[in-house]
């Protein structure tokens, strides 16, 4: 590029006007979003009170008092109570859905096995690491 054309008020100008095209398509896509956000009904709009599994499924460990307070949470009982939907599309949208927490649920205990077995090696090697220390303190004079 040449000298004159870096400093061009064109090419600022047509930079900054990209800039506010895209804020503003950004902006209409965002405001979009949400107006049609409000036009669902109030079983599609709101995806966070999702029942969970009966507790049956998610057996938490005796040496953790929190776990049990979480499987408490994760577990609703109405579900058990709640009618079976007339509708063949309704009844299988809800078993798609609690087959989706089911396997949610799944992988949490995935993960969190594998966190405790993660603790468990570096608890050995912290016990490990302070004998060694422990070693080096008592030779020392």
């Amino acid at each position: 590029m040449f000298e004159d054309q870096r400093h061009s008020p064109k090419l600022l100008i047509g930079i900054v006007g990209g800039l506010i095209a895209v804020i503003a398509l950004f902006l209409t896509y965002q405001w979009m979003m949400a107006s049609n956000a409000e036009d669902l009904p109030p079983h599609q709009a709101d995806a966070a009170p999702v029942k969970a599994a009966p507790a049956e499924t998610v057996k938490p460990p005796a040496a953790a008092p929190e776990a049990v307070s979480t499987a408490a949470k994760l577990a609703d009982e109405d579900i058990l109570q709640a009618p079976v939907p007339e509708n063949a599309a309704l009844a299988k949208e809800e078993i798609a859905k609690l087959e989706d927490i089911q396997s949610q649920l799944n992988e949490q205990e995935k993960t969190l096995k594998a966190q405790h077995t993660d603790a468990d090696q570096l608890i050995k090697l912290k016990e490990e690491q302070i004998k060694l220390l422990e070693a080096q303190l008592s030779q020392k004079p």
